[in-house]
């Protein structure tokens, strides 16, 4: 059953403003925007003042919300990254009464993408090329990028402040005496229509890896291992990270699921952390609690991530947005006993 307090928390309004518009209070005065939001609302979720029922549930498909992701749902398992975030799009979604529907996978060998035009927003994860993102704009203008690295002209976007937080980490290490460390991370992928690969370019965090070594002119000890997001890729770089002739002091993560390979490969090599080398994350998994050293580890919170998608989207069907937005969300670095100081 559909209740005026419904209505009001989509609109934005107070129960009592919706109750007036409704009932064509000839002395209520509010701007139009709101009154014609607040009736196309109630519209939408079939809302009758006589029994205060509502019939089928979501009959307007502009109240739904369709979901494409970059990554298969085994990705999702095993990455506490995507699946927190789909898990706030699922509540937060509950919470403004918008259906989220997966039409199908950017890898899916059969999309139609015509079908994005039924809904009353669309969240894409991850980059795509300049003529899919047009194309798609052109079948459904309410689109969202989540979880994009860079900057993508006209385009809605939600994202994490990788560089920022690179910098936060790197800051911290050298405070504490760190000049030679090392990065291991992945590579960044954009995709056309077909979801095939186009390019391959390197990650923000790795960017700002680089920058930043670079502006502490310590371009000697800048050196990065791309492990493909895996754990057991991980290791492997980890392994040739110990081979180098002078051997870094603290190791930069892209990822925990890839720490845990950093991890067994420093264990296996006798390399003690944090008095050998120092070690910090990005993702801040529950997991890091339990790991012994405990890993420090930027906190990303991804569940919020796909909160903000959602209240974007809700936003896009209600109120019409005529500029692209971007939404940045901030990190906090969780310092643990992985890094230490040198001075």
């Amino acid at each position: 059953m559909t209740s005026i307090r419904d209505i009001a928390k989509i609109a934005g309004v107070s129960p009592a403003s919706v109750s007036r518009i409704l009932n064509n209070d000839p002395t209520f005065h509010i701007n139009e925007a709101a009154r014609g939001r607040v009736i196309e609302i109630a519209r939408k979720l079939n809302y009758n003042k006589a029994n205060k029922k509502r019939g089928p549930k979501q009959p307007d498909s502009s109240l739904s919300v369709a979901l494409v992701m970059r990554y298969g749902n085994m990705r999702e398992l095993n990455d506490p990254y995507f699946l927190n975030m789909h898990k706030g799009i699922d509540e937060e979604a509950k919470k403004w009464y918008l259906r989220v529907e997966q039409p199908f996978k950017l890898d899916d060998p059969d999309k139609n993408w015509t079908d994005l035009a039924n809904y009353g927003a669309v969240i894409i994860e991850g980059e795509m090329t300049s003529a899919a993102i047009e194309q798609i704009q052109n079948i459904n203008p309410n689109v969202i990028f989540l979880d994009v690295n860079t900057n993508i002209r006209d385009c809605n976007i939600v994202r994490n402040d990788f560089i920022e937080a690179t910098t936060n980490i790197l800051d911290t290490l050298y405070d504490m005496g760190h000049r030679n460390i090392a990065y291991i991370g992945g590579k960044s992928a954009v995709v056309n229509l077909d979801g095939k690969i186009v390019l391959r370019k390197d990650d923000l965090r790795e960017d700002g890896y680089i920058a930043w070594m670079k502006m502490h002119n310590l371009e000697q000890y800048c050196h990065t291992f791309t492990a493909n997001w895996s754990a057991d890729e991980a290791l492997e770089a980890t392994n040739q990270l110990l081979q180098l002739k002078d051997r870094p002091t603290a190791i930069v993560v892209a990822s925990d699921p890839m720490a845990l390979g950093v991890y067994k490969a420093l264990n296996d090599a006798n390399v003690n952390i944090p008095n050998d080398i120092s070690v910090a994350s990005f993702d801040d998994v529950e997991i890091n609690r339990f790991l012994t050293p405990t890993l420090s580890s930027i906190d990303m919170n991804t569940e919020e991530m796909g909160k903000a998608t959602i209240r974007l989207a809700k936003d896009l069907i209600t109120e019409k947005i005529p500029i692209p937005l971007t939404i940045t969300c901030h990190s906090k670095f969780n310092k643990r006993d992985s890094i230490t100081s040198l001075n």
